[in-house]
């Protein structure tokens, strides 16, 4: 155990709804936000820092989850989170990113090319490596503070390894994930939770190792599954085939909350809309999770960020009110499936491609107040720096 920018738009949206608390997290009050004035410690230095990351969850994504869910637009539980801005995703030599590069922007506040993996704009995937560039998570091991990573995605793809490795090439698992063991500053992360473990398996077979063969080397079990962690493991990983992102949160939580520090936890859902139900079923659980999770929080001292990676072309261009927003459905699963590159429902048009409008950030909590206008997504390393009041190396 360790020792342990631009336009006003926060205004604009509160002048346009209703400004009134925040809504509970299963009955969302339909077109109501926090007002800003009035949120705790907005401020103020963080403790503790959460961040949210929806894959893919652009602006059009958070609306038609809304609609899909609730028959009304503004009903997800951030959409009452009292700061926003839109966060700009590009990579440095083209327009639309990729999780790697988003998520490593976000990690470290450095741009770089889609494909890599927390390090410089230099590196080229697949051929050579850049500077490693220090995340927030290195930051927060360097300073003595607990630190988790849980994604419903591989631990070791582009965005929860971005959190703790330096690689110039996404694919690599097998080189990837060792780095969970390896870290350059602290002992590392204390909660890794994530699924992968096949793919990774393999990779790591391919090379001559094997989970076994690290839990050996570095005396820290890989569990299968979550029920196999005992109670009494302070740093726990699972690396599963599927993962309940629910149970795993809450327990991270658990062992986070511990440290008389403060704590870092990095939170990744899937929201790709290639299979829009699919995807946007998995928005609305993670919004009702970061609800859970706000309410086991003080905001007094704690960060909670939500933003994603990339957007994705989604759309919707029709429907009324008292009609289900997927209507067709059924028949487009049962006729293609997730066969087509485009998805055409009667309300929902699906492009099925990353795209390079910018994402929406929002934020509440200590420190919260500077997730305002327009801005590169370098930005928000910054704002989380700030609100722990550390200097970047």
């Amino acid at each position: 155990m360790k020792h342990r920018a631009g336009l006003a738009f926060t205004a604009i949206a509160a002048s346009l709804v209703l400004q009134v608390g925040p809504a509970p997290a299963q009955e969302p009050a339909i077109g109501q936000v926090s007002d800003p004035a009035s949120t705790p410690a907005a401020g103020a230095r963080a403790t503790n820092i959460i961040l949210f990351l929806a894959d893919a969850a652009g602006v059009s994504a958070l609306s038609a989850a809304s609609l899909m869910a609730y028959g009304e637009p503004l009903g997800l539980h951030i959409q009452t989170w009292p700061h926003l801005g839109l966060s700009e995703t590009s990579p440095v030599d083209a327009f639309v990113s990729d999780s790697a590069n988003g998520m490593s922007a976000i990690m470290t506040g450095v741009k770089t090319r889609n494909g890599v993996i927390s390090q410089g704009p230099e590196a080229v995937r697949g051929q050579s490596d850049g500077a490693p560039t220090k995340t927030l998570l290195e930051y927060a091991e360097q300073r003595g503070l607990l630190t988790g990573v849980v994604s419903s995605q591989s631990i070791a793809d582009a965005t929860p390894a971005a959190t703790y490795a330096h690689a110039n090439n996404r694919s690599d698992w097998g080189r990837i994930f060792p780095q969970v063991f390896s870290p350059r500053f602290g002992d590392g992360a204390d909660v890794v939770f994530g699924a992968g473990r096949s793919r990774i398996g393999e990779q790591l077979a391919a090379q001559g190792s094997s989970f076994s063969a690290l839990s050996r080397a570095h005396d820290r079990p890989i569990y299968a599954g979550l029920d196999e962690v005992p109670s009494a493991n302070p740093r726990p990983v699972v690396v599963a085939d599927a993962l309940d992102v629910r149970a795993a949160t809450l327990r991270a939580l658990d062992v986070l909350q511990q440290s008389p520090n403060g704590y870092l936890l990095v939170l990744e859902w899937d929201a790709h809309t290639d299979d829009p139900r699919e995807g946007l079923q998995n928005l609305v659980d993670f919004d009702r999770l970061i609800a859970e999770v706000e309410a086991r929080v003080d905001l007094g001292d704690t960060l909670l960020v939500f933003t994603a990676d990339h957007s994705f072309g989604l759309q919707v261009d029709g429907g009324r009110r008292g009609q289900p927003l997927l209507e067709g459905y059924d028949a487009w699963k049962a006729a293609a499936g997730e066969d087509e590159d485009m998805v055409r429902l009667e309300h929902v048009l699906v492009n099925a491609t990353h795209t390079a409008e910018e994402v929406p950030a929002l934020a509440t909590g200590a420190g919260s107040g500077r997730v305002r206008g327009y801005f590169p997504n370098t930005h928000l390393f910054s704002v989380m720096m700030d609100a722990w009041g550390w200097p970047k190396d």
